[in-house]
């Protein structure tokens, strides 16, 4: 198929199916961990408050200890850095586990799943290597791009649904239990592919990515569709629970994502993509209003369903393209850096967007709560706008 061609060539490279096979393996937990804690501990604590509780320190340690282990990764290399950092985050959901097996204080829980925050950005590290091996070939980087977004999609629509059953058919530990040994074993076989590592500059620019040229309005533009992420989990999952239809949520959250992860793999087979963020944000606040069309119009569930499988299908490239400006943007030998700080500003909108979410359906309605993706996606845009039209400006002004 010519779709596939752009792909086989990707998998082409030397080494580039190994270091991916031992990414995707732990890339997954990274769609587990997350429900595992909540199903763990609310199921042996009869708390989800303290559940909530857990995994939101997870993540605030998680925001301000993420870019320091880039910063690591990018100053002395994946394999030094990334396998021990890996380790101490695997021994972190190890404690978390026997805390909660053995009835510890609650602090011991806030404490070990906090140790979790030094997990490596994985996606960050394979899109490193990609634009390490593809350098000078914008088209086979568009490509690798699109593949990883479709990974990421993969992995999170997966990585819940996993870690449900792995909590629901053994024990309430296992899902945390088993993401442990994927992510520490698909590390290891990712940082012993030594030859596709990117090299370590002898000497890291000064300028930190956060601090680059048009990273700031950039990252903001992260948020504010990690925004749209979070809320829009939140809200599917209250509608659904209205409706008497809660076991069902997930599934319906896993046809976005693979709307997302369909249409990466089609924009990755694309020639090189011409598209502007502005445009992609622009398609995915327009399709975000069908979800609230669906719930306002009709309250059926499949319809809903539909409608963000729909609405996936502008995520992935607005990703894609996102990813890439990062990339562009980030001082040379501080990728690892850049990407994990759009990470960060990702996981820090998916906070807010879940509170904004969750307070919405309490007090207003479930229906009402679909308005907040669309208005976090339009915010997006607005940003994305006044982001282009900065550059155009600076461009224009003679020095």
């Amino acid at each position: 198929m010519p779709q596939l061609t752009p792909y086989r060539r990707l998998f082409g490279l030397p080494g580039a199916r190994a270091f991916t096979a031992g990414n995707l393996i732990a890339r997954l937990p990274m769609g587990m961990f997350s429900v595992s804690a909540v199903v763990m501990i609310a199921g042996t604590r009869g708390s989800y408050a303290l559940a909530g509780a857990v995994t939101a320190t997870g993540l605030a340690a998680t925001a301000v200890v993420a870019p320091w282990t880039a910063r690591l990764v990018d100053r002395h290399g994946q394999a030094k850095v990334a396998l021990p950092a890996t380790v101490i985050a695997v021994l972190g959901s190890l404690a978390l586990l026997l805390c909660v097996r053995y009835d510890a204080p609650d602090w011991t829980l806030f404490a070990s799943y906090a140790a979790t925050a030094t997990t490596p950005n994985t996606g960050g590290l394979s899109r490193a290597r990609w634009a390490h091996l593809l350098a000078g070939d914008p088209k086979g980087l568009h490509t690798a791009n699109s593949f990883e977004q479709a990974a990421d999609e993969l992995c999170f629509m997966l990585g819940p649904v996993l870690a449900a059953f792995l909590c629901g058919a053994f024990f309430p530990e296992a899902g945390t239990l088993v993401g442990a040994v994927l992510l520490l074993t698909g590390m290891v076989l990712f940082t012993t592919r030594r030859a596709t590592e990117p090299p370590v500059r002898a000497r890291i620019p000064a300028k930190a990515p956060l601090r680059a040229p048009g990273m700031p309005p950039l990252l903001a533009v992260c948020l504010a569709m990690g925004a749209v992420f979070g809320s829009t989990e939140v809200v599917t999952l209250a509608f659904a629970d209205a409706l008497g239809h809660r076991s069902a949520a997930g599934a319906v959250l896993a046809l976005q994502a693979a709307g997302s992860c369909a249409a990466g793999l089609l924009y990755g087979a694309a020639s090189r993509a011409a598209a502007r963020l502005a445009w992609c944000v622009a398609a995915m606040t327009a399709l975000l209003t069908l979800p609230l069309l669906a719930a306002a119009l009709t309250g059926s569930l499949p319809l809903v369903a539909g409608a963000l499988l729909i609405a996936g299908m502008a995520t992935a490239p607005t990703m894609v393209t996102t990813m890439t400006l990062v990339q562009q943007r980030t001082p040379e030998g501080r990728l690892n850096e850049g990407m994990t700080l759009a990470v960060t500003g990702l996981l820090g909108g998916i906070a807010c967007g879940s509170a904004l979410g969750g307070w919405t359906v309490q007090h207003l309605s479930t229906t009402a709560g679909y308005g907040i993706p669309v208005t976090a996606a339009a915010v997006a845009l607005a940003l994305s706008l006044a982001g282009a039209s900065n550059r155009f400006t600076n461009q224009r002004t003679p020095h």
